[in-house]
């Protein structure tokens, strides 16, 4: 556990269902005389008839609203780029960020572009931004990156076949916004990807070498959320709105836990997988979760033994590996469960490019540095063979 440690999360957290609907009356804990809002969303979100919905609110106040549907999936820093450079001469109050974490990511990346005189890249790594950003209110239209309540954005650099991450506590948000309504036509390999992803961020930070009594309580509560509800959102995510509501809280939390200690090997790991081969994040993390749990076992298994519990599973007559051993049984009996592919070939991954993927994983020293053990070049090599049958 950590000798220090430290929280910082969103300014201010409005939760429920239809809670959209108070957006106008809660804009005035994010900045006073609010003339021109920008609204980053995708196509997606516009069709649910939500982006109307909210526009409609704002004009109600007098505020004027622009939309902005640019950002791409898993967004490069030169696509987050592009869209500053058309909307730079724009002048805007407050941004709105309404969809998955690359939306959300996006909108925190674009308000301290406004206020720092630095590229993408100069901003790269941890408090490398000088300038708090336009306010920001984050609404996430899925449950899984947590991005709403960290200080972190992740962009895709194609030139290194890697993601990277900002991290800075003047991308907090200033409001953020849980509402379970707009998570219900979530697709299944959306609901499923995402929801593992949620889960991985709060197992991480559970086992994370920064781990501390801030992390726990927000880690520990989250896998108990999201264990409780995450085949339910799958199987009945359209109509089942008490599981919708426990898996955005669920992910909120694991962004909080994340927040306080980090995430580790699995996250280094997936991270070339999303860069050079496009592997959804989510997707990614469920595919090396269990493997590199297995990698950690002697290192980690009495804090995994304190997970099964929280789990839903019985644990009075189990030893501690056993408990330990079962909560990684699960993670395996869930990605069956909600059909996430198990196999890099599916992607045109070759055991000829493993070395390749290592040695770009190696290079994410600020998670591997987290992970309870240290993994060789060897290591990781190993860990992604098992992903190709």
């Amino acid at each position: 556990m950590s000798l220090h440690y430290q929280f910082r999360t969103a300014a201010h957290i409005v939760a429920g269902q239809h809670s959209i609907q108070k957006l106008g009356d809660q804009l005035k804990t994010v900045k006073a005389d609010i003339k021109s809002i920008l609204i980053v969303t995708q196509p997606s979100i516009i069709k649910l008839g939500t982006i109307g919905e909210l526009q409609s609110q704002l004009s109600k106040l007098g505020i004027h609203s622009d939309v902005c549907t640019d950002i791409k999936p898993e967004p490069t820093a030169a696509n987050i780029e592009e869209v500053f450079a058309k909307l730079r001469d724009q002048q805007y109050d407050v941004l709105i960020g309404i969809g998955g974490g690359s939306v959300l990511d996006a909108t925190k990346i674009l308000s301290v572009l406004y206020t720092n005189s630095k590229s993408i890249e100069e901003l790269l790594g941890t408090d490398m931004v000088e300038k708090t950003g336009i306010p920001t209110v984050l609404i996430p239209s899925t449950s899984g990156t947590g991005a709403e309540v960290t200080p972190n954005a992740i962009v895709t650099l194609p030139e290194q076949e890697l993601k990277v991450g900002i991290v800075s506590p003047h991308m907090l948000p200033r409001l953020v916004i849980l509402d379970p309504v707009i998570t219900l036509g979530l697709p299944k390999d959306i609901t499923a990807a995402t929801g593992m992803d949620a889960f991985t961020h709060s197992l991480e930070s559970f086992i994370s070498n920064k781990a501390n009594p801030i992390s726990d309580m927000f880690a520990l509560e989250s896998i108990r959320l999201i264990s409780s509800s995450i085949v339910e959102a799958y199987e009945n995510g359209s109509s089942s709105i008490e599981a919708r509501e426990r898996m955005l809280l669920g992910s909120a939390y694991g962004g909080m836990a994340l927040t306080a200690a980090g995430t580790a090997a699995v996250h280094a790991l997936a991270y070339p997988l999303g860069g050079k081969y496009h592997i959804p994040h989510g997707v990614a993390n469920s595919m090396l979760l269990p493997h590199v749990m297995e990698f950690n076992m002697d290192a980690i298994s009495k804090r995994l033994s304190l997970v099964a519990a929280p789990m839903g599973m019985e644990t009075a007559n189990l030893t501690t590996e056993q408990a330990a051993r079962r909560v990684v049984d699960q993670i395996r009996e869930w990605t069956r469960l909600l059909n996430i592919p198990q196999d890099l070939k599916a992607y045109g991954i070759t055991s000829e490019d493993i070395a390749g993927l290592a040695h770009s994983a190696s290079k994410v020293t600020r998670l591997l540095d987290n992970n309870p053990k240290t993994l060789s070049l060897r290591d990781m090599e190993k860990i992604y063979l098992t992903l190709i049958d």
